[in-house]
């Protein structure tokens, strides 16, 4: 059976953050062969091309990271009907310099969480123009626009049972996206 390393860019910094909560619940829901780890970018320097040939060591680490996995899980929140700046920042940092990125080729899921009644419709949008750009194929269906809302999450912090269904099919997607693009 083969082990795939998945590399989970969560664009929120908040320490309560839905997002985040997201991501640790969803990942239950997983096949044991997929192993997914957060992605630390709370200490990226913001991006400047004058560094490009001498990165500092934490973006040194974020592109080792995702240089390793096998996927990538993006679970992001929606700011001003956009992507965070901490996540783009993310994204052009482990892009450069140009030729050498750390995310071409991988295969993406995208999601995420809003108390807004469409959830993060706009950033998810915006996210995979992005990702396009830098040849990340990304799973296209089904998308998730996810409300927080009472019984999103149980009192365990997992998914709670009125979403369960949906985002186990999410997973199950997202499961069989990686493996086309890796096996």
């Amino acid at each position: 059976m083969s082990q795939y390393q998945i590399a989970v860019i969560v664009g929120s910094l908040r320490k309560d953050s839905f997002n985040r909560a997201l991501a640790s619940a969803i990942v239950k829901l997983a096949p044991p062969e997929f192993t997914f780890t957060q992605v630390k970018i709370r200490d990226l320097p913001l991006y400047n091309q004058d560094n490009d040939g001498s990165p500092s060591e934490s973006v040194k680490r974020l592109k080792h990271e995702i240089k390793a996995a096998q996927g990538l899980l993006f679970v992001t929140p929606e700011y001003n009907r956009s992507i965070p700046g901490v996540l783009k920042n993310a994204l052009d940092l482990a892009s450069r310099p140009y030729g050498q990125s750390a995310w071409a080729g991988k295969p993406a899921g995208v999601i995420g969480v809003s108390v807004g009644a469409i959830g993060t419709a706009l950033a998810q949008q915006h996210l995979r123009n992005v990702l396009a750009y830098l040849d990340v194929p990304t799973l296209g269906q089904p998308e998730a626009f996810i409300q927080a809302k009472e019984g999103l999450f149980d009192e365990s912090g997992n998914i709670g049972a009125a979403s369960k269904q949906f985002l186990q099919s999410w997973m199950d997607r997202y499961v069989e996206w990686v493996k086309k693009h890796v096996d």
